[in-house]
């Protein structure tokens, strides 16, 4: 090896970032990362307190000084002012995520789905009794008589 290819292969190349002893290379796994990111959640208290601040921010810079050292984004703060424009401070407190839970059915409605449950059960048995029926007459050939108050479906 010459003198110049053994520089060229201790530095680094352009572009290239430069490896630290002790560092996990690419395909190691840092111990310190997480794994999965979890969300951030502010409380209504801290949103309030954010808004007050970065109202009084009237300097050049100061508002975006504020958000950098809060790590928060300008979009934080027009979500914030919309939400606290909207609903006042209750809008400001933290939202469920998910689909929304299904509403309670009240106590009539319980007692109107057992009621019908019931009555479907009765036409059910009548409605077997009514084939049993048909099926003995036409086993007997006994002839089927309609009642005379009884009008036409057709």
């Amino acid at each position: 090896m010459t003198d110049k290819s053994k520089q060229a292969s201790d530095s680094p190349r352009e572009g290239q970032p430069e490896r630290s002893v002790g560092r996990p290379s690419r395909g190691e796994s840092d111990p310190e990362v997480v794994s999965r990111a979890t969300r951030r959640r502010f409380t209504a208290k801290y949103k309030a307190a954010i808004l007050r601040e970065a109202e009084r921010c009237t300097e050049s810079g100061s508002l975006g000084a504020m958000l950098r050292r809060e790590g928060l984004y300008s979009s934080h703060l027009a979500s914030w002012r919309k939400q606290e424009s909207a609903q006042g401070q209750a809008g400001l407190a933290p939202k469920r995520r998910g689909p929304k839970p299904k509403p309670q059915p009240s106590a009539r409605e319980k007692q109107l789905e057992r009621e019908k449950r019931t009555l479907e059960k009765r036409l059910a048995k009548a409605e077997a009794i009514i084939e049993f029926q048909k099926k003995v007459h036409a086993l007997l050939e006994i002839p089927l008589s309609r009642p005379e108050n009884v009008e036409d479906d057709s």
